[in-house]
């Protein structure tokens, strides 16, 4: 089953109008290649596909300018974390005018870990990032599954619990033996297994490295390294604290959540549905879930997103701030929503 993602076509589209690279940021089997052949599909010019994963594009891409300078149209480069020394190679063929090729990137690592991006490509590169599905994307009665089994298109559209339980497993097994090590993190895996399965038993509570640190026998910047190796590759989110000049003392630490409920779920040992309705977690997990949602719903950049949270008790889940309007969301898995002290 594919599932056509027109919105994000149409903003990746309108991006390659306006720069000539853009980078389309993901965790890994997010669904960001068959985006960019969707894309491609709608490009009316000549399209290059590159995949930096295949070792014969690799040998291609030896003479990296010799093989990109000719080409026309649109070019797309799958996996550019491999290959950073490409970005220098792209500064100057995008600088030619006339301009003969634009240049979509795909990568499973943030901007900042792609470091050469902000000092070669400065200017010239718009980023996107692309999540799994989410309920707008797909059918309202799949809404629970999304839930359970995760946005990753293969967890999501899996025969079966079990099927799709499985595929998460593998997910996170070759995720912390391969793909972490590729990008330069020696973490060993079964050190990063147990931090990232740890988290998920906080998922939603505020981070306390003093905490994680104890519990590992490491110091407080090292238990923090290991939680920025999975912000940066698009494994955790992380929502910090909004301060007011108030008088109430307020919670000043982030809160921590594993991105995907799927992968929060497997890291739990949760299977099926009914595995998760009865699991202590389960409001975590629908807190996360939700405020993953709205954020996308309403396209929330990360830097207006935010919890408030005082000592008193008092507290706002998600707080989007834009300029001078603020929208606060307080969620609970209730069959009775009420207004709260702490929304008024």
């Amino acid at each position: 089953m594919l599932i056509l993602r027109e919105r994000r076509i149409a903003e990746v589209r309108h991006q390659l109008k306006r720069f000539p690279v853009v980078g389309l940021l993901g965790a890994r089997q997010v669904g960001k290649s068959t985006l960019a052949r969707q894309v491609a599909a709608a490009n009316r010019g000549e399209v290059t596909f590159f995949d930096l994963e295949d070792p014969e594009t690799l040998a291609r891409l030896a003479e990296p300018q010799l093989a990109l300078a000719s080409l026309r149209g649109l070019v797309i480069l799958d996996e550019i974390q491999r290959r950073p020394e490409l970005f220098p190679v792209l500064r100057v063929l995008v600088d030619r005018r006339p301009l003969p090729a634009r240049f979509l990137v795909l990568g499973s690592a943030s901007p900042e870990l792609l470091a050469q991006t902000s000092e070669t490509l400065a200017g010239r590169i718009a980023y996107g990032e692309i999540s799994g599905f989410d309920l707008s994307e797909i059918p309202r009665q799949h809404g629970q599954r999304l839930w359970v089994r995760g946005g990753f298109p293969r967890s999501l559209l899996a025969r079966s619990d079990r099927d799709s339980y499985e595929w998460r497993r593998a997910f996170v097994r070759d995720f912390l033996e391969r793909d972490l090590p590729q990008l330069g993190f020696r973490v060993p895996a079964a050190t990063m297994r147990r931090f990232w399965s740890m988290l998920a038993h906080y998922h939603g509570q505020i981070w306390n490295a003093s905490e994680f640190g104890r519990a590992f026998g490491v110091s407080d910047t090292t238990v923090r390294r290991y939680l920025d190796q999975l912000v940066s590759t698009f494994a955790l989110r992380l929502l910090p604290p909004w301060h007011e000049n108030i008088s109430k003392r307020q919670v000043r630490a982030p809160r921590a959540f594993v991105a995907d409920p799927g992968l929060l779920h497997s890291l739990l040992g949760l299977e099926s549905s009914a595995d998760v309705m009865g699991h202590a977690k389960v409001g975590a997990s629908w807190e996360g879930f939700v405020i993953e949602q709205v954020v996308r719903q309403l396209r929330a950049r990360p830097e207006e997103c935010f919890f408030w949270r005082a000592h008193t008790g008092a507290e706002l889940d998600l707080l989007v701030v834009r300029g001078r309007r603020r929208i606060g969301f307080e969620i609970k898995r209730t069959s009775s929503p009420a207004m709260t002290p702490s929304m008024r």
